[in-house]
């Protein structure tokens, strides 16, 4: 049964490129994205582990740790990061799972056999730190992942989780937010100080409120 939003994210130990890690004690108390490759040493993966490379300050900013998985064996891991490292000018200073014999691909539900029997799908999941799952992107092999949006939708699950308020369509850090429907008018001009803004009962703004 593969996973819904809300469930449980599974543990798992496992063997990466910086060692053996107990997925939930790798987390600690913090967020964390975990992201399947179809394979090493292919264009787009490369593209991509780039790209998050490029993003890690970033994500360690949001106390959130990245951690990518492939079905290729260690040794090949660590060949391909020094390919990542002079092609896409970054350091990986993330590990890599070398998911050999597909434990945490089965856990997450990661071979969609009707794609390919055999390599990953472009599964990512955003875990919060009460290690319940709250996002799942799936792409197919042939497309990398927007990485820009998943910070952005990282943002977003992070003020959410902590304030009354959702995000709109196309929503950016920094810009005006939902007010919840579960709040009146008056507990909402109350929690929210900075103001406001009635379009209709159900649709309020206000500024975002940790800004």
């Amino acid at each position: 049964m593969s996973l819904r939003l809300g469930d449980k994210a599974p543990n798992f130990k496992a063997t990466t490129t910086a060692g053996e890690i107990d997925f939930y004690e790798f987390l600690g108390d913090g967020w964390g994205i975990l992201f399947s490759h179809p394979a090493d040493y292919t264009p787009v993966c490369t593209t991509e582990l780039g790209r998050t490379a490029a993003f890690q300050e970033e994500f360690a900013k949001r106390n959130t740790k990245v951690l990518a998985v492939s079905v290729d064996p260690l040794d090949k891991h660590k060949g391909w990061i020094n390919d990542i490292n002079e092609t896409q000018n970054v350091t990986v200073g993330f590990p890599i799972i070398a998911d050999e014999d597909r434990t945490v691909a089965e856990l997450y539900d990661m071979i969609h056999p009707n794609a390919s029997a055999t390599a990953t799908v472009r599964s990512l999941f955003i875990i919060a730190p009460d290690k319940t799952v709250k996002l799942m992107i799936t792409y197919p092999a042939s497309t990398g992942r927007n990485f820009v949006e998943v910070v952005r939708v990282l943002d977003s699950l992070q003020l959410t989780a902590n304030y009354s308020v959702s995000t709109p369509a196309d929503w950016k850090d920094g810009e005006d937010v939902i007010v919840s429907t579960a709040l009146s008018n008056e507990a909402a001009k109350e929690k929210f100080p900075k103001g406001v803004r009635i379009v209709k009962p159900y649709l309020r703004y206000t500024p975002q409120p940790n800004k």
